[in-house]
């Protein structure tokens, strides 16, 4: 069953060693962050730095592993169909919007997306790690410099993962406007096994 994550907002759940995940980009140019834990030891959580270490790239899609901070396999990744995503950047936060766009107001944001979906299973806001931002296209130049680019993904782009531990999975419709080419939609996903 295909489940909706309507546009700005996020949503949690479990899943069990080998059930797999498919997370859909239905309109296209919409990025979808998550974050994994381990079901029986929220402390163990997905790491980028462990997954860029051990998958010894920056670019991970089809046939990477996401990796815990200790050094564990939480998925593999069977299918991507965009082949860009990005293990950089972190959440967007209320105080991205207030330092990277200059926003004094109210804006959603991922990281609160990712903390109040994810209380229920009592993870706090400071036990948010970096998240896997699926659909993302982070950018680099040679001296270093990033920069967001509207996604490459299309209407019915898909990330396939299975799961290698039991999970808690925080999954978002992404809220930054550079993040999704100046727009807002949905992300659909279905748990399968």
């Amino acid at each position: 069953m295909v489940r909706e994550i309507e546009k700005q907002q996020g949503a949690a759940f479990k899943l069990k060693k080998g059930q797999r995940l498919k997370v859909i980009d239905p309109r296209g140019e919409q990025v979808s962050d998550m974050v994994l834990f381990n079901a029986h030891d929220t402390r163990e959580k997905i790491s980028s730095g462990k997954t860029l270490d051990f998958e010894e790239t920056i670019l991970i899609t089809k046939g990477h592993f996401l990796w815990s901070n200790r050094s564990n396999k939480m998925m593999e990744i069977l299918e991507d169909t965009n082949g860009r995503n990005d293990f950089l950047l972190a959440p967007c936060s209320p105080e991205t919007f207030k330092i990277m766009y200059n926003n004094s107001g109210y804006h959603p944001s991922c990281f609160e997306n990712l903390h109040t979906n994810l209380k229920s299973f009592g993870i706090e806001p400071d036990d948010i790690p970096t998240a896997f931002n699926i659909f993302m296209n982070v950018q680099f130049k040679e001296d270093g410099k990033l920069s967001v680019d509207p996604p490459l993904s299309k209407a019915g782009d898909y990330v396939l993962l299975e799961a290698q531990m039991d999970l808690i999975v925080g999954l978002t419709a992404c809220s930054a406007e550079d993040s999704n080419n100046g727009s807002f939609k949905p992300i659909h996903y279905e748990i399968l096994g």
